[in-house]
């Protein structure tokens, strides 16, 4: 029971976030099939995340950020974009190039940001399930609150670009790459924030999760509006 009461504020925000998408993408629903496939990748990719920081830790590569942090605010601020931000990103890039691109469902250009946020969920899922033996109780219900909204946002901007040159049949290596480095560099700025200036910080960093997310609603609507579909 005690196991149980500490899962449900992690995964409960998954459930609630895996719905919200599927009533925003309301036009042509993805198949559940899909979104589950893309869930389950979503929890593959932090293992593969998981791969490159034992691999960042074989070059010598791999800080504590924490630690960082204390001692070195430039050397945090490039770890958490070019290391935390990269790696993770990349991670959840890479099943949705080589997995999600090739469904034949995939035919909107919402369709990246729904496949994205569903990939972006499974690793929160499985990162913050990772967490649950080091953090106390209150620091897992923010970690089950903030975990997949801050994936989901930043997944988000690769999906969103990814998705738009796959549908237009232009090749998508070059605009991956400037996606994810965007999403990586906005993703280590946010954990960079978080990490060095916990408290003083966090309206920073709760700005620009909230910048990209009113981004995010606003290309929603447009792109449902498209398709004939308001919401």
């Amino acid at each position: 029971m005690r196991q149980l009461m500490l899962i449900a504020p992690l995964l409960l925000p998954i459930l609630f976030w895996a719905w919200y998408h599927y009533y925003k993408d309301r036009h042509q629903p993805e198949p559940l099939a899909n979104l589950a496939i893309s869930l389950l990748l979503g929890v593959g990719s932090f293992f593969l995340g998981k791969l490159g920081y034992e691999l960042m830790g074989l070059l010598g590569l791999r800080f504590d950020a924490y630690e960082l942090a204390a001692e070195n605010l430039v050397g945090l601020f490039v770890y958490a974009t070019l290391v935390i931000g990269g790696i993770e990103e990349t991670a959840k890039l890479i099943p949705f190039l080589v997995v999600v691109l090739r469904f034949k469902a995939f035919d909107e250009n919402l369709d990246g940001i729904i496949y994205a946020s569903f990939i972006a969920l499974g690793f929160a899922a499985a990162e913050n399930i990772h967490y649950m033996e080091f953090l106390s109780s209150d620091e897992l219900i923010y970690r089950g609150f903030a975990g997949p909204l801050v994936h989901i946002v930043f997944a988000s901007v690769w999906g969103y670009y990814v998705g738009i040159n796959h549908l237009a049949g232009q090749p998508v290596a070059l605009v991956a790459f400037v996606a994810v480095t965007a999403a990586a560099l906005l993703h280590g700025v946010y954990d960079f924030l978080v990490i060095a200036f916990p408290m003083t910080a966090l309206p920073l960093a709760a700005a620009l999760i909230a910048g990209v997310w009113v981004w995010r609603l606003v290309l929603i609507r447009r792109l449902n509006r498209a398709d004939g579909h308001i919401i």
